[in-house]
């Protein structure tokens, strides 16, 4: 299936420039983000610290549950809205009770403020701070992992110059995405981890499918500069490209707007990953590729 009924030509390489502006642009002001909050928002997972979510018969007013918590003594707390204006999400520092103990507490708390009738313990998490440390530890490591296989894998299958360009396109798009979070206040969790080696794997394949046309017109390449060449390899794969893309963002916008609360930053992170991705795959790997091939001339 094709998207486009003939080729097209679509100079790419001529929007170099502007294309590392935006991104250059897109991710300071990403970190700038990080820099000014004092890092990610951590969830449960990494944090430390419990968890509650109530649901309430008709919504409550957050500050009067805020008021009630401080009788209880549980440290700083977090209360915001979880899918629906009845349903309430409370995160506290930590807490060395049992976890039944706990959701107890919260409702005892409550009893003065609201008809204690009237509300439901959801659910009740609990992580401590030293397995949120470890698993900080791991989530990262993960990422290291898979960049190092793709390290591997990529040299063995072209050269290494475009392991270096697939790893340069994958560290701009989870920039891009940690900076998303960052801006609209989204926790970071283990989900979400999930969901970034997911968009590099998605991000990664996009890429392999640019360079496996770029590695084939090199071969005849003839009288083309190798900025032409790449040019014509991308529009040569842009409409399956776009049409992978396109077909995979109808499924995430499904589970963005009808997964439910409990799935939608995960979701969210993968549109972002995906329209990122995309992104990339045409401009920023194929920008190294160019820088390499600049160098390897110069040094001649």
């Amino acid at each position: 299936m094709q998207l486009f009924q003939e080729e097209t030509h679509f100079d790419f390489m001529g929007k170099i420039k502007g294309a590392m502006i935006l991104s250059g642009v897109v991710i300071l002001i990403g970190l700038g983000s990080i820099a000014i909050s004092g890092g990610l928002k951590y969830g449960i997972d990494f944090a430390g610290g419990t968890l509650v979510q109530l649901q309430f018969k008709s919504p409550p007013d957050i500050e009067v549950i805020r008021d009630g918590l401080k009788t209880i003594g549980l440290g700083e707390s977090t209360i915001q809205e979880f899918g629906s204006k009845k349903d309430i999400l409370i995160r506290v520092e930590r807490s060395e009770e049992k976890l039944e103990a706990v959701g107890a507490m919260v409702k005892r708390s409550l009893s003065g403020k609201f008809n204690v009738d009237e509300i439901t313990i959801e659910r009740v998490e609990m992580v401590g701070p030293k397995v949120g440390h470890d698993l900080r530890e791991k989530a990262l490591l993960s990422i290291v992992y898979a960049i190092i296989g793709i390290v591997i894998y990529i040299s063995w299958r072209f050269e290494f110059q475009y392991a270096i360009a697939a790893i340069i396109a994958l560290i701009h798009d989870v920039l891009v995405t940690m900076g998303a979070f960052s801006i609209l206040d989204k926790e970071f969790t283990l989900v979400i981890v999930a969901a970034f080696l997911t968009i590099i794997g998605y991000s990664l394949n996009d890429t392999i499918v640019v360079f496996d046309r770029i590695r084939e017109n090199l071969r005849r390449r003839g009288k083309s500069s190798l900025k032409e060449i790449i040019n014509s390899s991308i529009n040569q794969t842009l409409s399956r490209t776009l049409l992978t893309s396109g077909t995979t963002l109808l499924v995430v916008l499904a589970l963005f707007f009808f997964g439910g609360e409990i799935i939608h930053d995960f979701s969210f992170a993968l549109l972002v990953g995906i329209f990122v991705g995309t992104y990339s795959s045409i401009f920023i790997a194929s920008v190294f590729l160019v820088y390499w091939a600049s160098r390897q001339t110069a040094h001649r």
